[in-house]
């Protein structure tokens, strides 16, 4: 009895967490963060704002932590060119491909839900958020997005 509500609760936990991490996927953060800079010589420094190290002078750079979220906020890459990233779509200076979004992205893409005209006055076309058809006034119905390679 005791390892049948163990399993129950851990459930329970995972499908939580699930749901949490489903929510918040594809929406935008609205919370205000701090850039921290600190000195590439002395780690225990850290600022809110750029400017030289207290210690040696030296100038402050973004802490490790800021730069890997500022690589993350690139959402869209050239397939050919990785080293060309951008945080809106475009084409890549080098050689005029669209760029792609990141593996992130798609995969965020992926567990987000999908609205849809049930009369499909626009085809396939879908919105993110719920609301009316922009056509027939209809309000917009979920629908999951279906796996290409998914065997029914």
């Amino acid at each position: 009895m005791k390892a049948i509500k163990m399993l129950m609760m851990a459930a329970f936990t995972i499908m939580s967490v699930t749901v949490f991490a489903q929510e918040k996927a594809g929406k935008k953060d609205t919370l205000k963060h701090t850039t921290l800079y600190t000195c590439a010589m002395h780690d225990s420094v850290a600022m809110k704002k750029p400017g030289n190290c207290p210690v040696c002078g030296m100038k402050l750079e973004r802490s490790k932590k800021e730069q890997m979220k500022a690589e993350v906020t690139k959402n869209y890459s050239c397939p050919m060119h990785a080293d060309v990233t951008s945080n809106k779509p475009g084409k890549c200076t080098k050689c005029n491909m669209d760029l792609t979004l990141s593996s992130k992205e798609k995969m965020k893409m992926e567990v987000v839900n999908a609205y849809s005209c049930p009369m499909k006055c626009e085809g396939d076309k879908t919105y993110a958020q719920a609301g009316k058809c922009p056509k027939c006034g209809m309000n917009l119905k979920e629908t999951k997005k279906e796996d290409p390679n998914h065997k029914h």
